[in-house]
């Protein structure tokens, strides 16, 4: 990864993450996003940030991280680089438009490398897509680690529990897990790896309740 160009598409937790590991292995970064408090995020952290438009010339490697659909349609498959590589590391295979691609392509060469298609273009330009689409941790690695697991089973538990617990008081619709929750489960964990933090005096919590300087 070294002197290449990663595109990063997304920068929640999933992209910041993956900007970051890029960025540790010597990669250029170059960040695209529709949030601006995301885009500013990354900006202060240093990374360069455009549009995919503007990305899909630069880059050698393309990361969708979104949760959203087309976010790399066939004007951005028009415009990259012969040899780029394509992953999708966010959501279902919906991110890189892979229609368009087979449509544009006019030769397709499965298992390149493993878990690795070659897709060939009227002019020529060979694009390769990892894991046809589908998640690359999943496809093209051995999944998610334990480590990480546990903490979303324990956020699904204890989220369910609380469900259970408040189910007369929530409306039908998406409800957004409780602060308190996202706290346990992060002082559990720290607790398992041996990390401990402050904690505030009673003088502290009122302190931060109060407008009095």
């Amino acid at each position: 990864m070294a002197g290449r160009t990663v595109v990063v598409a997304g920068f929640g937790y999933c992209g910041r993450g993956l900007a970051e590991r890029a960025r540790g292995m010597g990669a250029r970064v170059v960040v695209t996003e529709v949030d601006p408090v995301k885009a500013l995020d990354a900006v202060m952290q240093g990374y360069t940030v455009t549009t995919m438009d503007e990305a899909a010339p630069m880059g050698d490697v393309f990361v969708t991280v979104t949760g959203n659909r087309d976010v790399i349609g066939p004007h951005h498959l028009a415009r990259m680089r012969d040899g780029a590589v394509l992953a999708n590391s966010g959501h279902f295979d919906l991110e890189i438009d892979l229609d368009s691609l087979a449509r544009m392509a006019v030769e397709v060469n499965p298992g390149v490398r493993e878990q690795a298609d070659e897709y060939v273009l009227t002019d020529g330009r060979r694009l390769l897509l990892l894991s046809e689409g589908r998640l690359v941790n999943l496809g093209a690695a051995e999944g998610h680690p334990a480590a990480v697991m546990d903490l979303s089973f324990a956020v699904h538990a204890l989220t369910t529990a609380w469900i259970a617990e408040h189910h007369g008081e929530l409306e039908p619709g998406v409800v957004d897990v409780p602060d308190s929750t996202d706290t346990e489960v992060a002082r559990l964990e720290l607790a398992a790896l041996g990390v401990w933090i402050d904690s505030l005096t009673p003088e502290q919590e009122s302190y931060l309740r109060s407008w009095h300087v």
